[in-house]
């Protein structure tokens, strides 16, 4: 018998978005799984209609909006009192292919320091496009060149192992939620996925991409692009807090030089597009992530 999977899909509001996600994980051909949604304080909440149409889904309902972090770990804490080997974490805005989750399966069951497996994403709008296929760390733990908008000719059709694997569609081992925990509601959107990836190679764990699975993914439709002010923000935000996190010694000194440059190539190409409200979020961001604000926290007139 195969073993049961729990899938986990945090969603807020995009009532639509998350019916055709639930319609795809219905075609998936494994079993046996179960599915939880969690809704993450949709207004209004989204348990009617789904409900209505996929009875069999649980839903989670959490009355405030605690960002990808504490969706997830509110489903999974659920799920972990349950008899589930492996907890599959799922954007509400994916497509799965009806033999994705077999290749995710498979792939997490050929060795046991495998700690979690990614399969190979697309973009929802161009669908041979790679969006992610895994990437590997540099010197400042940020991540190197991964195959993102390749035109996939089967360049990226061998499983290899990663450093880090988005979590818009992964498969994670309950030894490795045992061992690492949850994740890190520090990081109240974006770059959960990089801290949680580093805890668990550190720990000792592989992550792994596995190729024959394939997901489709509409980037950003939560969080409406990394153009609008608020996303910026977060996105500044947790950047700051993950390297400000895993920074040590003499390494820490590189990641500030190189974050430093980077924030003054990202502030010129915002300039030069003439979006002054961008730049006025991104940097306020990157103060709040590296000084260690709350995560829930913004400035007012971002709201």
């Amino acid at each position: 018998m195969s073993p049961p999977v729990t899938l986990i899909i945090v969603a807020w509001n995009q009532l639509e978005t998350t019916l055709a996600c639930l319609e795809s994980v219905a075609g998936l051909a494994y079993r046996p799984f179960e599915t939880i949604l969690v809704d993450n304080g949709s207004a209004p909440p989204l348990a009617d209609a789904v409900g209505e149409r996929f009875p069999q889904v649980r839903i989670l309902r959490l009355p405030d909006n605690t960002g990808f972090a504490g969706g997830n770990n509110a489903g999974l804490r659920q799920a972990l009192t349950g008899p589930s080997d492996h907890f599959f974490l799922l954007n509400n805005d994916t497509e799965l292919a009806p033999d994705a989750l077999d290749h995710l399966v498979a792939a997490i069951e050929t060795a046991p320091d495998i700690g979690l497996v990614t399969a190979k994403v697309y973009y929802a709008a161009d669908r041979r496009r790679i969006w992610s296929v895994g990437n590997r760390l540099n010197v400042f733990l940020d991540v190197t060149a991964g195959g993102e908008n390749q035109i996939d000719r089967g360049q990226w059709a061998q499983p290899r192992d990663i450093d880090f694997a988005p979590f818009c569609a992964v498969l994670v081992r309950r030894e490795l939620l045992e061992s690492v925990g949850l994740l890190d509601e520090g990081f109240f959107f974006y770059y959960e996925d990089m801290d949680y990836c580093r805890r668990a190679r550190l720990a000792g764990y592989r992550l792994r991409l596995c190729p024959d699975a394939h997901v489709w993914h509409a980037v950003s439709a939560s969080s409406g692009g990394k153009e609008n002010p608020l996303a910026r923000y977060r996105l500044a935000q947790s950047g700051g807090r993950y390297f400000r996190k895993h920074g040590r010694g003499a390494r820490m000194l590189l990641i500030i030089s190189f974050r430093l440059a980077s924030a003054i190539k990202t502030t010129a190409q915002l300039l030069a597009k003439r979006r002054g409200d961008v730049v006025r979020a991104y940097w306020a961001g990157l103060l709040a992530g590296w000084r260690g604000d709350e995560p829930s926290t913004s400035p007012r007139w971002l709201k």
